[in-house]
């Protein structure tokens, strides 16, 4: 009998993997790490239930991958075995890269190297392992293959990765603005001048879509509380580098003391680097500041104290730059509380801004394929006026001090 591997994913139901390459992936320590990965980085701290990984995500993916595929050749698009085998491995690796707490510290241990890359070279190192069985799927994923519509399943703007996270993300948190029909917008693909596009009959659910993303980025995904634990969490890991480059002993394991001690960039980041990377997660980061909450620093042991007992700083968040009198207000009044220098203020009181924008209008947008065989933006096609104004970047501001 033919074995097939079962997940139960609480989004989707039973999640069936045949393919018994891709099950010994999903077994790889490489991948099995993602568990130890939340999805949402410190989004906990805010919404209780945020505490899936990056492992679930991927299964997601995987599933969705699936219907899309299934959907794809009900519709003669001609795709083979191996290249359903490809696509499977490219969504399922996609995400493989991301280092502790996801986005939150993507450059705190590897500077100018964003977690595609390092995806990129777990892919490589995986392919070595497994006698090249991943050369499609690595083609795929770098957008050098010929069909270029796989490509755009895996990353786009209305790609399978971005359909699970909304809608598993929108569940965990319990944020139910950010729900979306992916099972609908997926059965509405379709492939035009090798590049895909949805039908135009799922036009309200692409609008649904785009808005949903929208008021996800502002009520999660930049939510200023979460945004002040992750800045204190980025800040905490800088203190500690330069803790140990003045010769200070912190408790931590090997991994994590190797991305401290060392300046680790795209030029000199080694098999060395991707190993010791491979075995960091969030745990060791968690372990480290359960540590450090009691360290004789004051600025390591309070910022440690700050994410591990949840006593975050105020943030105050507004649509204007926040003035430079107003700045030096709370440097000052922090100064006179504090027991630190002028230079560790920084730590405690810092400001910076973020941005969203809902929809890029441009080659790569959305694109509906319309009744007459036309490929039309959905901007353009969309009766929806609010469409147009989720192509403009809304930037707001923040400013983080001590309560």
């Amino acid at each position: 009998m033919k074995k097939i591997e079962i997940f139960n994913d609480p989004i989707y139901g039973f999640v069936y993997i045949q393919n018994p390459l891709i099950y010994k992936i999903i077994e790889h320590p490489y991948f099995q790490r993602l568990r130890r990965i939340t999805q949402m980085g410190l989004s906990y701290l805010v919404y209780p239930g945020a505490h899936h990984t990056r492992f679930q995500h991927a299964i997601g993916c995987v599933f969705l991958m699936q219907k899309a595929i299934e959907t794809l050749r009900l519709k003669d698009i001609e795709i083979s075995k191996e290249e359903e085998e490809a696509l499977y491995i490219a969504i399922l690796l996609h995400d493989i890269g991301h280092g502790p707490f996801s986005h939150t510290l993507e450059n705190s241990f590897v500077t100018g190297v964003d977690h595609e890359d390092i995806s990129l070279q777990f892919m490589h190192k995986l392919n070595n392992e497994f006698d090249g069985k991943l050369s499609l799927a690595i083609q795929i994923f770098k957008n050098e293959y010929h069909k270029k519509y796989f490509y755009q399943l895996i990353s786009s703007q209305l790609d399978v990765d971005r359909l699970d996270y909304l809608k598993r993300d929108s569940f965990y948190t319990g944020v139910t603005e950010g729900s979306i029909n992916a099972e609908r917008l997926i059965t509405m693909l379709n492939v035009k001048n090798d590049a895909l596009v949805i039908e135009e009959k799922g036009i309200y659910s692409v609008e649904k879509f785009i808005v949903a993303r929208r008021l996800m980025y502002w009520m999660v995904y930049l939510h200023k509380t979460s945004l002040a634990a992750e800045y204190v969490l980025v800040k905490t890991i800088q203190h500690a580098k330069e803790l140990i480059e003045k010769g200070v002993d912190l408790p931590m394991n090997v991994a994590l003391q190797y991305f401290l001690s060392n300046k680790i960039t795209q030029q000199n980041f080694s098999n060395e680097a991707l190993i010791n990377f491979s075995n960091l997660d969030d745990y060791d980061i968690l372990s480290a500041l359960k540590s450090w909450s009691h360290h004789s620093d004051y600025i390591l042991s309070s910022l440690s104290r700050s994410i591990i007992n949840r006593k975050l700083p105020k943030i105050e968040m507004q649509n204007q730059e926040f003035s430079n009198l107003y700045f030096e207000e709370k440097l000052n009044k922090t100064a006179q509380i504090l027991p630190i220098n002028k230079y560790s203020l920084q730590y405690f009181v810092f400001k910076g801004n973020v941005k969203n924008k809902a929809y890029k209008r441009n080659e790569k947008g959305i694109q509906m394929l319309m009744k007459n065989g036309d490929k039309v933006d959905i901007v353009l096609a969309s009766d929806e006026m609010n469409l147009q104004s989720f192509t403009n970047s809304v930037t707001k501001y923040f400013l983080c001090y001590p309560k």
